[in-house]
């Protein structure tokens, strides 16, 4: 099979890191499907004004699977709004806005923010080395 360039193929790495947490129609989360999209020694930055919370891909994800399979967030979608990448050869970083709703508890949920993907090329194709994150404040 023919390898995508670099840039399709971030877009459908990032794309598919999105994808993973949807949970409409009945969809189920996919955490196998979410831990390829990472590299094994990833780390994932949550950040807000009062501290910054480290954790792997599977402590990311476990989580948010068990919320998003629990009936507490139905109808959960999240997706990128806007983004910017720039390649150097076998590292990329890219920039993206991104939205998010569903009904948590059985009222409204949405927001926004910014997510920062650091990647790298390996053999196996593009993978997430770090990806950090900041919701915008509500």
């Amino acid at each position: 099979m023919e390898r995508l360039d670099a840039r399709e193929e971030i877009d459908t790495l990032v794309g598919t890191s999105f994808a993973a947490f949807d949970n409409r129609s009945g969809a189920s989360p996919d955490l196998a499907r979410l831990l390829l999209c990472f590299a094994d020694k990833a780390v994932i930055a949550h950040g807000s004004d009062s501290n910054v919370q480290l954790f792997t891909a599977a402590e990311f994800a476990l989580p948010r699977i068990e919320l998003l399979t629990g009936g507490n967030l139905l109808d959960f979608h999240e997706s990128e709004t806007q983004s910017t990448t720039q390649i150097f050869g076998s590292i990329a970083s890219r920039s993206s806005r991104y939205r998010k709703s569903g009904l948590l508890n059985g009222s409204p949920y949405a927001g926004a923010g910014s997510k920062f993907f650091q990647l790298v090329a390996l053999e196996s194709g593009w993978r997430i080395s770090s990806l950090a994150w900041i919701d915008d404040e509500a």
